[in-house]
């Protein structure tokens, strides 16, 4: 099995990781055809005021999406993460002892993968943050991202990670331009971090050439959100990261609920959406055509709003993090 850092001493990731796919996709039906299927995968756009949103219907994605996460469901059926009960086709790409880098047979990106935990321990996020970080820098040119156990991980008794192209979800192109009008955490000579309350999903951007500044500030978050959801196992939250130039991109997603009313309600007022950290990115995921074309801008702002941290909330949240950010990295 090849190392992942050995292999992108003579190539760039990029290359790697694409090559990889397509050796999957050679060997393994089901991935080619799922991936083949993406080209005909239907997809709108909703304009908002500076950034937009995409809806993308794909049929392929109703395992995720509907995936049953109570504590029986998951004791009932087998790990699909495990090496025991994967595919015999499904090849991997080894980074270091933990992970092993895996073709995502179900796919929302055109080079799609799951990075999977070698042992079967429970989705944590604060645990496995570094690995997150050495990742996105590994796998540059490629967004890595965390679904938290109850927002959005279909194996949440698995650790994983997901990885897909720079360029797909919206915030890569769009956060450029509006963290000039974002809150400002704090701004140091090693790291900037924002608060950004008007981007219909609450969040907390970080930019930082140094792994250990990511993590202070990382761990700060997680320290004042853990403790405004004791009763959780871990905060509700989502996660995107980018290595670029030197730096990461670290955007952070805080949450109040899983799914929203539209997920468990009957008939015409159903929309079967459960936002994950893609959703959050920019790009809606609808498993059922009738979702697809039925779907508004103002089931867009609802649902954001219900799944999203709520304004006082995210309020006291970010300015906690203000006063630590700069009481303990200056």
């Amino acid at each position: 099995m090849n190392q992942l850092l050995e292999l992108i001493r003579k190539k760039s990731a990029a290359q790697v990781l694409r090559e990889f796919a397509e050796l999957q996709k050679l060997s393994w039906p089901l991935a080619a055809t799922n991936y083949e299927g993406l080209k005909t995968v239907k997809e709108k756009q909703f304009q908002f005021d500076g950034f937009q949103v995409k809806v993308q219907f794909n049929p392929e994605r109703m395992r995720s999406s509907a995936a049953k996460v109570d504590k029986q469901s998951i004791a009932e059926r087998k790990c699909f993460l495990c090496i025991d009960n994967r595919p015999a086709e499904q090849d991997a790409i080894a980074f270091g002892n933990q992970f092993l880098i895996l073709v995502n047979p179900f796919p929302i990106f055109n080079t799609h993968f799951t990075i999977s935990c070698n042992s079967h321990i429970d989705q944590r996020f604060i645990p496995n943050v570094r690995s997150l970080l050495e990742l996105a820098r590994a796998m540059e040119g490629f967004t890595v991202f965390y679904n938290g156990p109850e927002c959005g991980a279909s194996a949440p008794d698995h650790l994983h990670f997901q990885a897909g192209e720079n360029g797909f979800m919206p915030i890569g192109d769009e956060f450029d331009r509006l963290k000039s009008s974002a809150r400002k955490l704090f701004s140091g000579s090693t790291a900037d971090v924002w608060a950004f309350d008007n981007y219909l999903r609450k969040m907390i951007s970080v930019e930082t050439n140094s792994m250990e500044v990511a993590l202070k500030i990382i761990g700060i978050y997680y320290t004042h959100f853990q403790a405004m959801q004791p009763e959780k196992m871990e905060p509700m939250m989502n996660a995107l990261c980018t290595f670029s130039g030197g730096k990461w991109t670290i955007h952070l997603f805080p949450r109040k609920l899983h799914r929203p009313r539209q997920f468990f309600a009957e008939g015409n007022d159903q929309l079967l959406i459960s936002p994950a950290s893609v959703d959050f990115g920019g790009v809606f995921i609808t498993p059922r055509k009738v979702d697809f074309d039925k779907i508004t801008i103002k089931d867009i702002e609802d649902i954001y709003n219900q799944v999203s941290l709520n304004p006082d909330a995210f309020q006291e949240l970010t300015e906690k993090i203000r006063q630590d950010l700069n009481r303990i990295l200056i």
